[in-house]
């Protein structure tokens, strides 16, 4: 994998696009997610006082970030708020993206997506029912020597045109009871809803012409502008209106969007946005990490190494020099960063995959048997992480632990979604263990694909 390709805590996977869809589906993949130690403490710090007061803190609720640059979120299910990369670079503020996940939350909290699979389902039925009229009607037509144009579409799309209408308005509804909650979420965790206001305010003045000739009862969301006036007046009079987030917040904030900029933007891009005149830290992360994907690596190191000055107690910034080495072909010069990074983080199992990946590059045997139970320890806590599973295959391999470097082969495979290697490993596991032991029975899973994913005997 390219640097371009990844953030810096490695594992680039695919998104759970449809409620239920395993994380390995071969078929049916959704967009592509990006997993990064630091964007995501960061929106887990600013999600869980919105999730504790919805009353969804032990729903393990997860914001997934999609490798897309267009502004938007949307839940997919109870467990799963899912943000663009782009609305994260785009929001100024953090508060404006909590009041985006603020708003999302009252997708879960309201139970939407449940009864809107139910109201589905009933528009279904109907659907069918009036499909089943309108033909009978063609029938009747034909056999009286009528016309069967007009007629018999009528009455095929007039009753399914009611019901997509009456669908559409139920979507609308949902919407804004979402924007209720979530100003009651802000309220009740002395948050400001300035932001969610500024946010849903620049989208409408970005769509406000597409939208000035289409019906408002095919829209899926209020209009903007009714929209936009019913958020306003109930924002305003929030107590913490002009309430502001802390200065050290924002700073975190923004080295989140530099480091996006930094993966994502050509260097032409980073200049533009991140010119040498500015001289901000975020600033000079986002040149560093461009300068560590596309020019000499030395002076990237150099770059990283005057951001680990400036602030020494900063997991993120050691990472990065870790993985600018690992990737230069560098994996012992990487470990000592990598471990000092993964003390410093404080959900650092992204990071020791990383850490893992270095001390196994090294084929040093006391490296590889350090790596082993990192690793192991990074897979419970990340246990759909096919890169885990990859490096702990071929750690156990430099060791001629075969039986277990197939198994984790198998894993690695099936979190990829290719079943069939999976299981062809699984097969060949299974001879190397003792008739049920752990690792047999755990091949056996994998082998005969009697349970799913989530339910696999660890």
């Amino acid at each position: 994998m390219t640097p371009a390709a990844r953030l810096v805590a490695l594992v680039t996977a695919t998104a759970l696009a449809g409620a239920g869809a395993p994380a390995h589906a071969q078929k049916d993949k959704g967009p592509p997610i990006v997993r990064d130690a630091e964007i995501e403490q960061l929106l887990r710090e600013y999600t869980q006082p919105i999730l504790h007061t919805a009353g969804l803190a032990k729903q393990n609720v997860q914001v997934i970030i999609i490798n897309d640059r267009s502004f938007n979120a949307f839940v997919a299910d109870g467990r799963r708020i899912f943000v663009n990369g782009g609305a994260l670079m785009e929001s100024e503020t953090p508060n404006q993206i909590i009041g985006v996940l603020a708003h999302e939350t009252g997708h879960i909290a309201g139970g939407h997506l449940a009864r809107m699979r139910e109201a589905i389902a009933s528009a279904t039925t109907q659907s069918v029912i009036a499909m089943l009229l309108g033909a009978g009607a063609l029938v009747a037509a034909g056999r009286s020597g009528a016309d069967l144009g007009q007629a018999g579409a009528a009455a095929i799309a007039g009753p399914t045109m009611a019901i997509q209408n009456t669908m559409i308005g139920y979507m609308r509804a949902q919407e804004e009871q979402a924007d209720r909650a979530a100003l009651k979420f802000l309220t009740a965790t002395g948050q400001s809803p300035k932001g969610m206001y500024e946010t849903f305010k620049r989208m409408a003045d970005q769509v406000l012409y597409q939208v000035r000739y289409i019906n408002p009862y095919l829209q899926t969301h209020p209009l903007p502008s009714e929209r936009v006036a019913a958020l306003e007046g109930m924002a305003k009079s929030s107590p913490y209106w002009d309430h502001k987030d802390s200065p050290a917040l924002q700073a975190r904030h923004d080295l989140m969007r530099a480091k996006l900029y930094g993966f994502i933007e050509r260097p032409d891009g980073v200049a533009r946005r991140y010119p040498p005149s500015d001289t901000s830290l975020a600033a000079r992360y986002a040149r560093a990490i461009s300068a560590y994907r596309f020019s000499d690596p030395r002076v990237a190191l150099g770059q990283i190494e005057a951001l680990i000055q400036a602030q020494p107690q900063n997991p993120y910034f050691y990472e990065l020099k870790g993985q600018a080495l690992l990737e230069a072909g560098k994996p012992a010069e990487a470990i000592a960063p990598l471990r000092h990074a993964a003390q410093l983080a404080p959900n650092p199992a992204l990071i020791q995959i990383m850490l893992g990946q270095a001390l196994v590059a090294t084929h040093n045997r006391a490296y590889v048997d350090e790596a082993i139970p990192l690793l192991q320890a990074a897979v419970l806590r990340e246990p759909d992480s096919p890169d885990a599973y990859g490096q702990l295959a071929m750690a156990y391999g430099q060791k001629n632990d075969l039986a277990h470097a197939d198994l984790a082969s198998a894993q690695a495979a099936f979190m990829r979604g290719d079943i069939k290697t999976a299981r062809e490993i699984a097969t060949r596991a299974k001879t190397r263990f003792a008739v049920g032991s752990p690792g047999w029975v755990k091949a056996d899973d994998l082998a005969s694909l009697k349970l799913p994913q989530n339910a696999l005997r660890r």
